[in-house]
C-alpha cells in the first residue's frame, strides 16, 4: 500500500506535462526575442521591419487564442496541446531557415503565435483542472511559471548560441526543436479533464459579458505583455551603440532577468492575492508604472544599467499582471468555458506585444523618453480605472 506522502506527491506532479509543453511553446515564442538585432545586421533591415517580424506574433496568436480554447473546452485539452507542440515545430523550422530572407521570419512568427494561442489558452486550463486537488491559487501560478520558464529559457538558449557558436542564424533554433519533440510523450501521459460528451452541440463563443471582465480583465490584459515588449524589443536598441559585439548578449540578459523577476514574483502575488484581488489588482498595475518611468529615464541616459533596472521592475510587473488575469478569469469563467475565456483574456494580453512597433516607428520623431512617459500615464490611468471599478 502505498504511503499518503507517496501519494500526495503523485498528485502533485500530475500536472507536469501539461506544464512541459505550456514552457515548450512558451520558448518557442520567445527564442526569438533576442535575435532582433541580430537580424538587422544579417539581412540589412530597419528597426521597424524586425519590430513588425517580432509583432507578427500576435497576428498568429489571437486565432491561435480562440480556436484552441473553446476547442478544448468542447473536444478536450491533449489534442488541442499536442497540435499546439506540431505547430510549435513547424514554425522553428520555418525560422530556422529565415537567415535567407525576412519572408521566412514573418512566416515562422506567425505560425510560432498559432501555436502559442492555442497551447496557452488549452494548456493553462488544462494546468489550472490539474491542480485543482492543491488549492484555488495553484493553478493560475502554475500555469504562470510554466510560461515564464519557457520565455527565460529560450531566449537564453538562443542568445548565447546566437552570440558565440557558428551558424547563428540556424543552431538557436534547434533546442526547441529537441525540447518540443521530449514533451511529445509527456503530454501523452497527461490525464485528460475535459472529455467530450456525445451530442454536446456546436462550439460556444466565451462569454465576455460579465461586467468585471468589461471594467477590470480586459483593461488590464494589454499591460501583461505590453511591458514585455518595451522591456526586451525595445530598449536594448536604445542602447545599441554603447554595446558594440556584446549586444546580443546583452539582448539574452535582459529577456532572462525578465523572465526570472516574472517568476520570482509570483509567490509575492499570491500572499497579496491572499488580501484581496483588488490589492494585487493595485499591486500589478503600480509595478506597470514604475516599470515605465524607469524605462523613461533609461531611455533619457541611455544608460544599460538603467535598461536592466527597468527590465526587471517590467518582468514584475508582467507576472503580477499574469497571476492577476489569470486568477479574474477562473473566479468568473462560467461552466464549461474556462479555457475559452483564458483565451479571451490572453488574445487581449497579447495585443500588448504590438506596442514596440509603433514605438520604433515615430521615435526619430517624438523622443522615446516622452513615449515612454506617456504609456507610463496611460498606465497610471488603467490603475485608477480599474480601482474604482473593483470597488463598484
Amino acid at each position: 500500500m502505498e504511503q499518503p506522502g507517496v501519494l500526495q506527491w503523485q498528485r502533485d506532479k500530475v500536472w507536469w506535462g501539461a506544464g512541459a509543453a505550456v514552457a515548450a511553446v512558451g520558448w518557442g515564442a520567445q527564442q526569438f526575442a533576442p535575435l532582433l538585432l541580430m537580424y538587422r545586421s544579417e539581412l540589412g533591415v530597419g528597426a521597424a521591419t524586425v519590430q513588425a517580424v517580432f509583432a507578427m506574433y500576435v497576428v498568429g496568436l489571437v486565432p491561435g487564442l480562440l480556436f484552441g480554447g473553446p476547442v478544448s473546452d468542447r473536444y478536450g485539452r491533449r489534442p488541442v496541446v499536442l497540435a499546439a507542440l506540431a505547430a510549435s515545430v513547424a514554425a522553428s523550422a520555418l525560422l530556422l531557415v529565415g537567415g535567407h530572407g525576412v519572408a521566412w521570419l514573418f512566416a515562422g512568427r506567425l505560425v510560432a503565435g498559432f501555436a502559442s494561442g492555442a497551447g496557452f489558452s488549452a494548456g493553462a486550463a488544462w494546468i489550472r483542472e490539474l491542480s485543482a486537488g492543491a488549492g484555488g491559487e495553484h493553478g493560475p501560478r502554475r500555469a504562470t511559471v510554466a510560461m515564464t520558464v519557457g520565455f527565460g529559457l529560450g531566449p537564453l538558449v538562443a542568445g548565447v548560441l546566437a552570440q558565440w557558436a557558428p551558424a547563428r542564424t540556424v543552431l538557436p533554433y534547434l533546442p526547441h526543436l529537441l525540447l518540443t519533440l521530449a514533451a511529445l510523450p509527456l503530454v501523452r501521459r497527461t490525464p485528460e479533464t475535459r472529455t467530450p460528451v456525445a451530442g454536446e452541440g456546436r462550439l460556444r463563443i466565451p462569454d465576455m459579458s460579465a461586467p468585471r471582465f468589461r471594467t477590470v480583465v480586459a483593461p488590464l490584459a494589454p499591460w501583461v505583455f505590453g511591458v514585455v515588449a518595451v522591456g526586451i524589443a525595445y530598449l536594448p536598441a536604445l542602447v545599441e551603440p554603447q554595446l558594440g559585439a556584446y549586444v546580443l548578449i546583452f539582448c539574452t540578459l535582459v529577456t532572462l532577468l525578465g523572465a526570472a523577476s516574472g517568476i520570482a514574483v509570483v509567490p509575492v502575488a499570491r500572499r497579496v492575492a491572499r488580501r484581496g484581488s483588488r490589492r494585487l489588482l493595485g499591486t500589478a498595475m503600480g509595478l506597470v508604472v514604475a516599470g515605465l518611468l524607469v524605462a523613461a529615464l533609461a531611455a533619457a541616459t541611455r544608460d544599460p544599467l538603467l535598461v536592466v533596472v527597468a527590465v526587471l521592475v517590467l518582468g514584475a510587473a508582467y507576472g503580477c499582471c499574469q497571476v492577476c488575469g489569470l486568477a479574474e478569469v477562473q473566479r468568473i469563467a462560467p461552466p464549461g468555458q474556462l479555457a475559452g475565456l483564458t483565451a479571451a483574456y490572453q488574445a487581449i494580453s497579447y495585443l500588448g506585444l504590438a506596442v514596440a512597433v509603433p514605438l520604433a516607428a515615430v521615435d526619430h520623431l517624438v523622443p522615446p523618453t516622452v513615449l515612454l512617459l506617456g504609456l507610463a500615464s496611460l498606465a497610471a490611468i488603467t490603475l485608477v480605472l480599474t480601482i474604482r471599478s473593483t470597488a463598484r
